[in-house]
């Protein structure tokens, strides 16, 4: 099975397929640049699950009827921000969406807050679109707290940051398989992996 990730996003295109090969699915992720690239879509309706929703319609909209197309909407929501970023991670630092620049933002908002104060957690929606209007929507939630000073080279975005509950390494330190047992896309993938699997057996 195949299924469009409405995003330019190479790195959610190769955490995803990650994701797949563990859990043993027959489905491969393909970017949006496989149909000519994603479209403009303007996140501006302040949820996850409708900002996911518009960049699936958005790209199943370029795509034949038949096509699957899998949408995410994910982020960091932290306590000492009254849940901000939240929706408006991916451009927190201005309209660019420069992962570096947001991070950079962050740890300057959050210098001297201290760590009794630094609670945090991600949120994942995914939206799967198919054939004559078909829906699902999966999420997941990850808690945490934001370290001092990004820690770590591997992972993207808010990840040298981020200290999963239970964890003293940062999701940039824990490497992909641990990262993907604990963080909040992966506990929304397994729950569209058990959909998917009845969709493909």
């Amino acid at each position: 099975m195949k299924l469009f990730l409405a995003s330019g996003n190479a790195h959610k295109v190769a955490e995803m397929n990650s994701l797949a090969l563990a859990g043993g699915l027959a489905v491969e992720i393909v970017s949006a640049k496989a149909a000519g690239g994603m479209p403009p879509v303007a996140e501006d309706t302040g949820t996850f699950i409708g900002n996911a929703r518009k960049k699936a319609l958005a790209l199943k909209a370029i795509l034949p009827d038949e096509a699957w197309v899998l949408a995410d909407d994910s982020g960091l929501c932290v306590d000492a921000l009254g849940g901000g970023p939240g929706v408006e991670s991916a451009y927190y630092a201005g309209p660019l969406g420069d992962g570096a620049a947001n991070l950079r933002k962050l740890v300057e908002v959050m210098r001297g807050v201290p760590g009794e104060k630094r609670g945090a957690y991600f949120v994942c929606v995914l939206l799967l679109a198919g054939p004559k209007g078909a829906e699902a929507v999966f999420a997941g939630r990850c808690d945490g707290r934001l370290s001092q000073e990004p820690r770590g080279g591997a992972g993207f975005g808010y990840d040298p940051l981020f200290v999963p509950e239970g964890c003293e390494l940062s999701f940039a330190e824990l490497g992909d398989t641990v990262k993907n047992t604990l963080s909040h896309r992966g506990r929304a993938w397994a729950r569209l992996a058990e959909h998917l699997l009845r969709l493909t057996s």
